[in-house]
């Protein structure tokens, strides 16, 4: 039986999560980053001064949309962007 593979195609385009720029109170980032990463505090402190930093990747557009907004909330500037289409789109 020969290997059949599919491209799903759907309407919820993946999106990344970036942080710009992390403000003055970047202890307040710095936790907003550790509760959607998950990481520990000291790493989330590093990923959130090295900007711009991808905070979530692949994630769908409502949940980038929530967490733009609880880092913005906390005093930083971060946005969403849309993935590129890959290559296997393209043909």
């Amino acid at each position: 039986m020969a290997d059949e593979y599919f491209l799903l195609v759907c309407d919820d385009v993946p999106h990344d999560v970036v942080l710009t720029d992390p403000g003055v109170r970047v202890m307040d980032v710095v936790q907003v980053v550790r509760r959607l990463t998950r990481l520990s505090l000291w790493r989330s402190k590093v990923l959130a001064t090295q900007v711009p930093a991808v905070i979530l990747a692949s994630v769908p557009e409502e949940d980038a949309a929530a967490a733009v907004a609880a880092l913005r909330d906390a005093g930083a500037q971060a946005e969403t962007r849309e993935q590129p289409e890959t290559d296997l789109l393209k043909h």
